[in-house]
């Protein structure tokens, strides 16, 4: 049987997107706001998590689809991840990871001070309830694939960032690969300090640049 892949839009067209307020779920309060990336930082943020959902996502949809999981089509896309959505907003309340709608995409920041010790790959024993919640709607909604970023702050030197960023991000792979999710729908990258969401000046802003974000694509 034959199977199409959906063209994806200019990359102009998706950056735009990318850069239009999105919906996003405060992680402790469960309210829902709206963002815009205002900052150098947020803008530079937002376009390489785009271009790398653009470039692992199709390479992911094409193995997924290959190893026989079916592709969903039309009104059905915008359908399938508003469940997907809705099942992780309710499951991750209060948990510290963020819950953000981009189209249909669907992005998890978990934030570094929550899954991770400092300067460490191993994740903190209190986070594993928060990715086996994940890992039960991932498995249940598999017609999606995983990519998964880590970032770090600027701290430090430069590969030596890149190496933990890499690291954190297939430790998390991992464990949702241990919990079940087929690893053809996964693909794990690290891109160490080049896209800061905040000011790398402060501590809060670093704290902010320490994460790894899990970008849920529909199987199209």
């Amino acid at each position: 049987m034959n199977h199409s892949i959906n063209l994806r839009p200019p990359l102009a067209v998706v950056l735009a997107a990318a850069l239009a307020a999105c919906a996003t779920t405060d992680p402790y309060t469960g309210e829902e706001r709206t963002s815009r990336a205002g900052s150098g930082a947020a803008i530079g943020a937002a376009a390489g998590a785009v271009i790398g959902a653009i470039s692992g996502g199709d390479r992911l949809e094409r193995a997924a689809i290959g190893a026989g999981i079916g592709a969903l089509s039309g009104a059905a896309v915008g359908a399938y991840m508003d469940r997907q959505e809705a099942e992780l907003r309710e499951q991750l309340e209060g948990t510290g990871v963020s819950v953000t709608r981009r189209a249909d995409q669907i992005i998890l920041n978990m934030p570094g001070n929550v899954t991770f010790d400092v300067d460490s790959a191993s994740l903190r024993p209190e986070f594993f309830e928060v990715l086996d919640s994940v890992a039960l709607v991932v498995e249940e909604y598999d017609q999606t694939v995983l990519v998964i970023d880590g970032h770090t702050d600027s701290s430090g030197p430069n590969s030596y960032n890149q190496r933990l960023s890499e690291n954190r991000a297939e430790t998390v792979a991992e464990y949702l690969i241990n919990r079940g999710i087929r690893p053809v729908r996964i693909e794990a990258s690290g891109y160490g300090e080049d896209y800061p969401v905040a000011s790398n000046g402060s501590r809060e802003g670093r704290r902010q640049n320490r994460r790894v974000e899990l970008t849920l694509i529909p199987i199209t």
